[in-house]
C-alpha cells in the first residue's frame, strides 16, 4: 500500500481556492506519497468524506486553520479523526496556528502546529512520521513530546519560492471551484510575505516582515500550462503585496504578452507602489491584461495612517487613484474605522475620502470595516493590555468576528453611523444597469451628498429582502 497525506480544508464562506494546501502538497515526494485533498467547502458531509480518505497507508492529516468560523469546522475534524485513528498524527498550520502554535496543542488531538511558511517543515515532519521518529529538533514547528510536554522550536527563515515545486492543481477539483464562483477564475500565490510593518496586521509577526516571489520567467511557464490546462478567463493574485519587486511586475506582464496568454489579472497594491510604477509600467500591465487593484488605505487621516505606521500619504492615494482612472484599471479600497482612541474627526475624514475615490470612477469601490483586534498586531496588544477581552480558548476563537463586528470602545452612534453611510455610499456610487435601482440609487445620491442619513427606510427595505451573509 501506498503511502499518503490527507490535507483538509475546513468550511468558511469564501471560495478561493486552498492554495496553502497546495503548496505543501506540491511539496511532498510524490513519487513515494500520495496526497489528498479534501475541502470542506465542497461536500456535503465534510467529516464523513475526510475519513473515508483515511487507511492503514495514511501517514498523518494536515489542516489548515483561519482564525474566526474555519477554526469550529477544524476542531469537528480533529475530533472525528482522532476518534476512530487514535495514533494518526494530525497536524495543524495555516494563520491560526502560526499566531498561537502551543495553544492550538491545548487541543488533545492535535499532534503538532506548523508556523509561518509551512513546505519545507510539513516535508521533514512527513518523513519523520513516516519513519517513526520524534519532531524534536524541526525547525518551523511546535509539538507534543512523550509526556504531554510542549515543545516550542526554532523558526525557520523564509526560502525562496523558486526553490520549491510548482503548485499542483491537480490536488484540487478546479472545475467545481469555477463553478461556485460563478467565473472560470483562477486563483495563484505568486509571492509570501510582506515588507511593511502596519500595527494592525500579522504579517510582520508571522513572516518577520521578510518578502519572497516566484521568478517572472518561472511565473511565466507556469502560468501558460495552467492557462492551457484549466482555460480560465481571470487570474486573482492572492499575494499579500503583488507589487512589491516592480521588475519583477513588468517581466510577468511581458511573459503574458510574449505567450500569447489571454486572460484578465487582479492583484494587490499598495499606493506607493502604484506611484512609483511609470506611466510605460501602468500601460504594459494593462496591456497584459490587468482590471483590478485592490489598495488598501485604512484611513482618511494622515495622522491614523502614521499612528498605525502604514507608511503612505493620502497624496499617494488619490495620485494612485488617477493613473488608474487614465489607464482604465478598477479598484477596490478597503478601510478601517473605529481604532481604539480614533477621534470622530478622524471617522469623518474616512467618509470623505471615500466619497472622494468614489466619485473619481464608476469601477472604484471601497470596504469599510471596524476595526477588530487580529492576533499577532501590536494594536491588538495594546487593545488586549487596556483589558478588552481576548478570547482564551479554540472554541472563542472560532466566535471571533473580525469582520463584521465592533470593539467595545466604539459607541452605537458612531457604528450607527458609519453602517448608514455604507449602505448609501453602496448604491450611490458605480454602475447600475437595471432601472428598478435607478430611484434607490437617486435617493442614496442625495443622502451622501447631503450626508443625511437619519430615518433610513431604504436600508432597512433592502437588508430585508437581501440579508447580507455573514463573512466570518
Amino acid at each position: 500500500m501506498r503511502r499518503k497525506v490527507v490535507l483538509y480544508n475546513p468550511r468558511c464562506v469564501f471560495w478561493t481556492m486552498p492554495l496553502s494546501l497546495v503548496a505543501i502538497g506540491s511539496a511532498l515526494d510524490r513519487a513515494h506519497t500520495d496526497v489528498i485533498l479534501v475541502d470542506g467547502r465542497l461536500e456535503s458531509d465534510p467529516i464523513a468524506a475526510l475519513l473515508r480518505r483515511l487507511d492503514g497507508g495514511t501517514v498523518c492529516v494536515g489542516i489548515t486553520v483561519l482564525t474566526g468560523a474555519p477554526i469550529r469546522d477544524a476542531l469537528a475534524a480533529t475530533r472525528a479523526v482522532r476518534a476512530a485513528h487514535p495514533e494518526l498524527p494530525i497536524v495543524w498550520g495555516g494563520w491560526h496556528p502560526s499566531l498561537f502554535p502551543t495553544e492550538c496543542l491545548e487541543e488533545a488531538g492535535v499532534t503538532a502546529t506548523v508556523t509561518g511558511q509551512g513546505e519545507e517543515t510539513f516535508r521533514e515532519m512527513v518523513a519523520r512520521f513516516e519513519e517513526g521518529r520524534g519532531l524534536d529538533g524541526l525547525g518551523g514547528c511546535a509539538h507534543r513530546r512523550d509526556g504531554g510536554a510542549v515543545a516550542v522550536e526554532s523558526k525557520r527563515d523564509l526560502r525562496g519560492l523558486d526553490s520549491f515545486p510548482p503548485h499542483d492543481y491537480e490536488l484540487i477539483a478546479v472545475e467545481r471551484y469555477f463553478a461556485a464562483k460563478g467565473r472560470r477564475q483562477l486563483d495563484y500565490i505568486s509571492s509570501q510575505g510582506c515588507r511593511f510593518r502596519c500595527t494592525f496586521c500579522a504579517d510582520p509577526y508571522v513572516y518577520e516582515r521578510g518578502w519572497t516571489g516566484i521568478s517572472a520567467p518561472r511565473m511565466g511557464e507556469e502560468l501558460e500550462r495552467l492557462w492551457r490546462s484549466h482555460g480560465f478567463d481571470d487570474l486573482n493574485f492572492q499575494d499579500e503585496t503583488y507589487f512589491t519587486h516592480r521588475p519583477r511586475v513588468t517581466g510577468v506582464c511581458e511573459e503574458i504578452l510574449r505567450r500569447g496568454l489571454r486572460f484578465t489579472w487582479a492583484a494587490t497594491m499598495r499606493a506607493d507602489q502604484g506611484v512609483r510604477l511609470d506611466e510605460r509600467e501602468w500601460a504594459l500591465c494593462k496591456t497584459s491584461g490587468l482590471r483590478r487593484v485592490m489598495v488598501g488605505v485604512e484611513s482618511g487621516s494622515q495622522a491614523m495612517m502614521d499612528w498605525m505606521k502604514k507608511d503612505i500619504r493620502l497624496e499617494q492615494v488619490f495620485e494612485t487613484a488617477e493613473r488608474m482612472v487614465r489607464h482604465g484599471v478598477a479598484g477596490i479600497f478597503p478601510f478601517i474605522v473605529g481604532f481604539p482612541d480614533e477621534p470622530d474627526e478622524s471617522v469623518e475624514a474616512t467618509l470623505a475620502v471615500i466619497k472622494r475615490l468614489r466619485r473619481m470612477s464608476p469601477d472604484f469601490e471601497v470596504s469599510v470595516y471596524f476595526y477588530q483586534p487580529y492576533p499577532g498586531s501590536p494594536i491588538a496588544e495594546l487593545v488586549w493590555q487596556r483589558g478588552y477581552s481576548k478570547p482564551q480558548t479554540l472554541a472563542e476563537w472560532a466566535s471571533f468576528d473580525y469582520v463584521g463586528s465592533r470593539g467595545s470602545w466604539v459607541t452605537d452612534e458612531k457604528w450607527e453611523r458609519v453602517q448608514r453611510f455604507k449602505f448609501y455610499q453602496h448604491h450611490a456610487f458605480g454602475r447600475r444597469r437595471r432601472l428598478a435601482a435607478l430611484p434607490l440609487r437617486w435617493l442614496a445620491k442625495v443622502r451622501v451628498t447631503a450626508d443625511a442619513y437619519g430615518i433610513p427606510i431604504e436600508k432597512f427595505i433592502v437588508e430585508t429582502l437581501r440579508p447580507e451573509q455573514a463573512l466570518s
